[in-house]
């Protein structure tokens, strides 16, 4: 997958979670096979809904402070109707006790999801306590590093894994492959359904018009 693609892809991701929660359970929009991908998602804990939810902001620049509970699950998704949280529901008391700080979780995924040749770890909490301001992102360097970032910023390895590769592509046969469609990389975004189409394929439209134009 180019490196354009990889940027505004997690965006389109996004816009389909959201557009999915205002219609409601069940709304989230089909998208075909082949535009699977194996990345790290970011993930926020409702304490209404005493559930996981897909971050509506990226590590990079949603704020976090005492009290709160993200997550970050490594995994071969979708990007839409097949999103995976994190497995681990611990409460925030059990990771800070003591009511400071900033709780994470770690899932690594399962060895279906591993890159060939890779092993995922187990999973892992920590309590982070960056200085006040910070965000998600600084918050989980403190405590999971080596994080690795390509040149559009797009989050690629927690605690040096995976060992390579960023947001690849899977091809049909479920092999990390971004030539396997025949033009480097291959369509982002597959076949759609409903409302989340419009939302994601303009949502995809304006970034890469957006490009152009700063080419």
């Amino acid at each position: 997958m180019s490196r354009s693609r990889r940027a505004w892809w997690p965006l389109v991701a996004a816009v389909v979670t959201v557009v999915s929660g205002l219609l409601g359970p069940g709304a989230a929009p089909a998208v075909a096979a082949d535009s699977a991908y194996r990345y790290w998602s970011f993930w926020t804990w409702d304490t209404d809904e005493d559930r996981w939810t897909y971050a509506t902001q990226g590590p990079g620049t949603l704020r976090v402070g005492d009290g709160d509970l993200i997550g970050f699950r490594f995994a071969v998704s979708d990007g839409a109707s097949d999103m995976r949280a994190p497995r681990d529901a611990s409460a925030y008391d059990a990771i800070c006790g003591d009511g400071a700080g900033v709780a994470i979780v770690v899932d690594f995924g399962t060895a279906r999801d591993a890159p060939e040749g890779e092993t995922p770890p187990a999973p892992r909490t920590a309590c982070a306590r960056p200085p006040g301001g910070a965000t998600a992102a600084e918050a989980l360097a403190g405590v999971a590093e080596p994080l690795r970032y390509d040149s559009d910023a797009l989050l690629c390895a927690i605690a040096g894994y995976p060992a390579r590769g960023c947001a690849d592509q899977l091809s049909e046969d479920g092999d990390g492959d971004s030539a396997a469609s025949g033009d480097g990389g291959g369509s982002a975004v597959a076949v759609l359904a409903g409302v989340g189409t419009v939302a994601a394929l303009a949502a995809a439209a304006w970034l890469r018009a957006r490009r152009r134009r700063r080419a």
